[in-house]
């Protein structure tokens, strides 16, 4: 089986692509009448699913994994454990998962940058408290991971105000669409 295009994706940090490209190599697999062997990459299978916030393809993909994988390899098991609390949406529970095995440091950095893309995306006050737990952090290095963000903190109430990042919409002045548009309303008014 050529996984290249796999390795690929994980070595250019594409891992929005993962989830993808394995169901596509598991389909040629399938196509071709060969069994998955134990080469199969199922705990990066699993952990891409999880990356696109996929948990219901990852839980599938777990209960289609011949169980002697899943008993046998520690890799496909902290993979699992991390669905699991991502399933019961227990943040604090999926760093205890993370911090659990040996993975690289760019597994929790890239869970804490998208978990901190949706603290921003999602409030514009939060407490010191939730933002730690979602972060994986204590309050002190949430405080100051946030705040190296541009947030500010209300020490008295411990509440953090989070700063929008602006919106930068670009707009592409075509002149031919001008021109269409001009001639459009010449038109209409004669």
């Amino acid at each position: 089986m050529d996984f290249s295009v796999l390795t690929d994706a994980l070595a250019s940090n594409s891992f929005d692509q993962v989830a993808d490209i394995c169901d596509d190599l598991m389909l040629q697999v399938a196509s071709q009448g060969i069994a998955l062997q134990d080469e199969w990459p199922y705990a990066i299978h699993l952990l891409g699913y999880m990356y696109v916030d996929d948990v219901n393809s990852a839980r599938f993909l777990w209960k289609s994994m011949p169980s002697v994988i899943k008993e046998n390899n520690p890799e496909v098991i902290a993979a699992w454990k991390i669905g699991q609390h991502l399933w019961t949406r227990d943040c604090a529970g999926v760093y205890d998962a993370i911090r659990g095995f040996d993975w690289s440091p760019q597994v929790q950095e890239r869970y804490t940058q998208k978990m901190f893309q949706l603290l921003l995306s999602a409030y514009s006050t939060i407490s010191i408290y939730d933002a730690a737990l979602f972060l994986g952090m204590n309050e002190d290095a949430a405080t100051n991971y946030v705040l190296e963000h541009g947030w500010s903190v209300d020490p008295a109430s411990r509440m953090l105000t989070v700063k929008k990042q602006p919106i930068v919409s670009e707009q592409k002045l075509d002149p031919g669409k001008l021109q269409r548009l001009t001639e459009y309303v010449f038109h209409l008014e004669h």
